[in-house]
């Protein structure tokens, strides 16, 4: 079945920066457009960034854009988000996904931005 492991949060300062990555199985992942989503606390769910299944193209979610990047690697089947310039309001779960989602959800990575 189809796995998305993501790691590299953590606690950060205001103004700091971590980088995601998300280990994924299963999946022809390079067929699949691939996203970075967060859940904060008592939020739904949101995309923050999405990149095609070529690498080529991406969107940003213009509460993170000039601050967030993402990356994909096809022959090691992950993709990446760094995170610089971090702010409270970045304190969320971060998953990986398809985009569209596809596929059930992995556990998720938690980043919390807090002096």
């Amino acid at each position: 079945q189809v796995q998305f492991v993501e790691s590299g949060g953590g606690l950060v300062q205001p103004g700091g920066s971590l980088r995601l990555s998300c280990a994924t199985s299963g999946m022809v992942f390079n067929r699949y457009d691939m996203g970075w989503y967060r859940q904060a606390p008592g939020k739904q769910r949101e995309l923050i960034a999405r990149i095609s299944s070529g690498g080529l193209d991406w969107n940003i979610a213009d509460s993170v854009k000039a601050r967030f990047t993402i990356s994909r690697n096809n022959a090691n089947r992950t993709v990446d988000l760094q995170m610089n310039s971090l702010k409270p309001e970045d304190t969320a779960v971060y998953y990986c996904n398809s985009y569209p989602t596809f596929f059930p959800w992995g556990q998720g990575t938690q980043v919390t931005v807090s002096s």
